[in-house]
């Protein structure tokens, strides 16, 4: 099945960007750890990456990829390329008024995103300097964002995935050069990375600007103008990057929160990063894949086929990513001790991370089924209603971060950003059901109970394994031994899982081997 294959590239793709990711993040927690210069950085990077997800991830494409492919299948790829240069005129014009305008006033911007920095002067100018620094990425990485939307539209799929993977080229680059040098902990050190982020988008519109030439779809500046289909993006494009992008909305009021607790915001990165990988391998490629497949089965009025596309996207999200929350919730203090308890970080670090990744992990599989619905409405040209719901998944988030974190402190972050996603899931899947625009046919049903049955019997497993284990993890036996603990552990549950999944014909594997030959 080509949708199958098509989460494959886009899914592998992310898993090599996430993996360098990784890479590039324990680069920086063994150089910087959790202190001041840490906070800064991640404070500074939060908004650029807030965008990167919020535009290269789907949500810009909810409003630009039905209008582009409804341009190339009704009026040739001409127009559709004169309605992308429209929108690339109006999108950078915007973008470069708003990048002036936040650069002079990123100081009135700190109290915003930032308001526990306050109480450091050193800590704030640090801030300051950093974010304005990293926020002309917002510019590349929209125009990136454009650009992948086209190729997605063309079914090209590959080059947009890539893209990313740049970036983290970039800022590794970046670290080992820091490192080798012996800044260290040292203001320099987060100036450097600031900078990568800035070159890391630039190289990133470059590989997608040598991608769409090749594609046939060269696009030029032009003055910008509002026509109809500007207007029309504009209209849909709004709604749908508060839509898309509300778990990014929602991490980022959890990190203006924890600004006000020291090294919260850096614990709620880290733990932030691992479930991020899951996220990006099942979410972000479903969402990518199955917006056009829809709106393509939309035109052409085959309902069923779209009704059977999402069952099997959603089928698919989940045999994924619920062992993934179940492996993070039982067993995240391995996983951060491993990965990052190194130089300044610290088993104090470890503890409070692992803590926020079982928190966030328990929200995962309903991160991963917003991706499945919100395309839904978004093929509908339906922005609007995914908007609503979200600003309900903010006030929760709003409401609970500021409850729990005078209780439980940035634990309380993540478990109102899990509760917030589990909210915005079910008020999408409520509607689209009532609508009539979907449901759970026999063949999810018949899956989901064998599915948690094999999650429970894994998560048990990793529990002991973890137990019997224990010893192993701690930094005191080396890097090498304590890679050989996890990767067993890791491999254990994967073999556990697909065992117990086979067994409850949750899924077998003459079945899987068919979804990826079949045409």
């Amino acid at each position: 099945m080509k949708l199958y294959r098509s989460f494959a590239t886009v899914g592998g793709m992310t898993m090599l960007s996430r993996v360098l990711g990784f890479v590039r993040d324990i680069l920086i927690a063994a150089v910087l750890g959790t202190g001041l210069v840490a906070d800064t950085f991640f404070v500074a990077f939060r908004f650029p990456n807030l965008f990167r997800r919020l535009f290269a991830e789907g949500a810009f494409n909810s409003a630009f990829i039905p209008l582009f492919a409804k341009k190339v299948e009704g009026e040739g790829a001409v127009a559709a390329r004169h309605f992308a240069n429209e929108s690339l005129s109006a999108l950078v014009t915007a973008l470069v008024i708003l990048t002036a305008i936040a650069e002079i006033a990123m100081p009135w911007l700190m109290y915003v995103i930032a308001p526990g920095f306050t109480d450091s002067p050193e800590k704030f100018d640090l801030a300051v300097l950093l974010t304005r620094i990293t926020f002309p990425y917002l510019l590349f990485v929209s125009v990136v964002a454009l650009y992948s939307g086209m190729l997605n539209a063309l079914h090209r799929f590959a080059a947009a995935a890539f893209a990313p993977v740049m970036l983290n080229i970039v800022l590794i680059s970046v670290m080992g050069a820091v490192a080798w040098a012996g800044y260290g902990n040292t203001p320099e050190a987060g100036v450097a990375l600031a900078w990568g982020v800035a070159a890391g988008g630039a190289v990133q519109l470059l590989v997608l600007l040598f991608s769409s030439r090749n594609a046939g779809m060269k696009l030029r500046l032009q003055w910008p103008r509002m026509t109809d289909g500007v207007k029309r993006l504009l209209a849909l494009g709004i709604p749908g990057i508060i839509a898309g992008g509300i778990t990014q909305v929602n991490i980022l009021i959890g990190t203006i929160i924890a600004s006000m607790q020291d090294s919260a915001v850096s614990w709620l990165y880290y733990a932030d990063r691992i479930y991020q990988l899951p996220l990006g391998l099942v979410g972000i490629a479903i969402g990518v894949v199955l917006l056009p497949d829809l709106s393509r089965k939309l035109r052409a009025r085959d309902g069923d086929g779209a009704m059977q596309s999402q069952n099997r996207s959603l089928e698919l999200a989940l045999l994924l990513t619920l062992p993934a929350a179940v492996a993070l919730m039982i067993v995240p203090l391995p996983i951060i001790q491993v990965l990052f308890e190194r130089g300044a970080f610290s088993q104090a670090d470890t503890i409070a991370t692992s803590m926020a990744l079982a928190a966030f992990a328990a929200g995962l599989p309903a991160f991963v089924m917003v991706k499945v619905f919100s395309p839904g409405f978004f093929a509908r040209e339906d922005t609007r209603t995914p908007m609503y719901y979200a600003g309900v998944s903010v006030v929760v988030n709003i409401v609970f971060s500021l409850a729990l974190f005078w209780i439980i402190g940035h634990v309380g972050i993540a478990i109102a950003t899990s509760l917030a996603g589990w909210v915005n899931a079910g008020l999408l899947a409520m509607t689209l059901t009532r609508r009539g625009h979907f449901e759970f046919d026999a063949e999810f049903k018949r899956r989901i109970i064998p599915l948690c049955i094999s999650c429970a019997v894994m998560g048990a497993a990793l529990w002991g394994i973890m137990v019997l284990m224990s010893d192993w993890f701690a930094p005191s036996n080396g890097l090498m031994t304590q890679l050989a603990a996890l990767a067993c552990l890791v491999v254990s549950g994967i073999a556990v899982y697909g065992v117990m999944a086979h067994i409850s014909r949750a899924l077998r594997l003459q079945e899987m081997m068919k979804l990826l030959k079949r045409d």
